[in-house]
């Protein structure tokens, strides 16, 4: 039996809801990660580190597709629960249209000023010719890969979370068996060529698939059909997906501060040790920001139900989730912190050791992230924008900027490692001070 919006749920319930986008978010992680391996292994070094410097700046400009998908779902969801699907399919339709007329905007920008963007990275030589092969390539899928982010967040709301895994499983399958053909088999200047088209074709899939679902008559609770031009719509979609997409976005330019500082403290090696930590931070992050999006048409449509007694129940449960997780999140990162860096980069010892050492560091943020990342989907799901965007800003930018600043002074290399802990630490304490502070508004406790 299909679980609906409108259920109560259980510790079970909720969890069994938000699996396909836990495991959506993770297998999107995990190709992401292969991508790297394969980069790493067969293209070499520098096309490695190249991939890690750009990546920032990549991830950045697709986030247009995680704040029209979350701050859409949020106006989408409120709308079924209050009971208008015919309008709540005229927004959708319009989110979408939004999202892509703006990702063919910063493709085409993207592809022009690559090569300035990478040189303002500190990019230079053999690395700055990689940068802009690998960027130019990857942009040219960016109207897809915008919408595949939309998606995600909307095959929740549709109550077809398991087309939105199919998808990404599609997605990454492609972007896989083409890195094994094309990055082993290609002559050694053209292997991160291969790699770029990997990743390029598996973005077109993840974003065409569902457009092509939603195009067409379907059981789900959303359709695409001529939306009705509501600027008023796309400003509070834009508002509650500001957090999400500031999250982004902080992240990315924290992630070039931070590889500034590793070039300044480490080196090129520096660079290579945090682009691992990042691939593998990305699958244990993938988790909490899975079960946000998961459970956020939930939060939206009993918010818009006004059933306060179940959001009430999924807030209380959901703290419960996300500290075991939390818990159990750690210890796998402490015990496999040596195999997982030699999956990239055991061709240097000293690399390994180094990416070692500051992963035991790093992993601890684990307990603290889910906290953060849940409490800011929470308040977007409750279409508050402003308070979901100020958690974000503070735990994404503010916070990191400071840390990856000042703690560097006073315990050097291992200073940039602690700088997420000590990020996500305080975070979650604002997380926790907000969410006492709105529960009156909201009658969620």
């Amino acid at each position: 039996m299909r679980i609906q919006l409108s259920d109560h749920f259980t510790y079970k319930k909720l969890i069994k809801f938000s699996i396909p986008s836990i495991a959506m978010m993770i297998f999107t992680s995990i190709y992401g990660v292969v991508d790297g391996y394969f980069v790493s292994n067969y293209a070499g070094d520098i096309p490695f580190k190249a991939v890690n410097l750009i990546m920032p700046f990549l991830m950045m400009i697709s986030t247009v597709g995680f704040m029209f998908g979350t701050g859409g779902t949020a106006i989408v969801a409120h709308t079924l629960g209050k009971g208008d699907r015919k309008k709540a399919n005229s927004h959708f339709s319009l989110f979408v249209a939004v999202t892509f007329v703006i990702g063919v905007f910063l493709a085409v920008l993207s592809f022009v000023f690559i090569r300035d963007i990478a040189i303002l990275l500190g990019a230079e030589g053999e690395i700055l010719e990689n940068c802009v092969l690998y960027g130019r390539v990857l942009v040219c899928a960016l109207p897809f890969f915008v919408l595949q982010f939309l998606f995600q967040s909307f095959c929740v709301a549709a109550e077809k979370a398991n087309l939105g895994l199919i998808t990404i499983i599609a997605a990454g399958v492609t972007n896989m068996v083409l890195d094994a053909v094309l990055v082993i088999s290609l002559p050694q200047e053209h292997k991160l060529l291969g790699a770029a088209i990997a990743s390029a074709a598996s973005q077109v899939i993840g974003g065409i698939c569902p457009l092509i679902y939603f195009s067409r008559e379907n059981d789900s609770l959303l359709r695409l059909v001529k939306p009705k031009l509501d600027m008023h719509a796309v400003a509070k979609a834009s508002l509650n997906g500001s957090s999400e997409f500031m999250s982004n976005v902080s992240m990315s330019l924290v992630g070039m501060l931070y590889n500034i500082q590793l070039l300044k403290h480490a080196g090129d090696d520096g660079i290579a040790a945090y682009g691992v930590m990042m691939y593998v931070s990305m699958i244990f992050s993938s988790t909490f920001i899975g079960y946000s999006v998961g459970t956020a048409p939930i939060i939206s449509f009993n918010n818009g139900a006004r059933n306060f007694a179940e959001l009430k129940n999924v807030l209380r449960k959901s703290v419960v989730i996300l500290s075991v997780c939390g818990v159990l999140m750690l210890a796998s990162a402490e015990l496999l912190s040596t195999p997982l860096a030699k999956i990239f980069v055991s061709y240097s010892q000293p690399l390994t050791e180094m990416t070692v050492h500051g992963f035991r560091i790093f992993s601890l943020s684990f307990f603290f992230m889910g906290f953060a990342i849940f409490g800011s989907g929470f308040f977007t799901a409750l279409n508050n924008g402003l308070v979901s965007a100020l958690i974000s800003f503070l735990r994404t930018l503010v916070f990191q900027l400071l840390a990856v600043l000042l703690l560097p002074k006073l315990f050097g290399l291992d200073g940039i490692w602690l700088s997420v802990v000590v990020a996500e630490i305080m975070a979650a304490l604002l997380s926790a001070l907000f969410t006492v502070a709105m529960r009156k508004k909201y009658n969620y406790l």
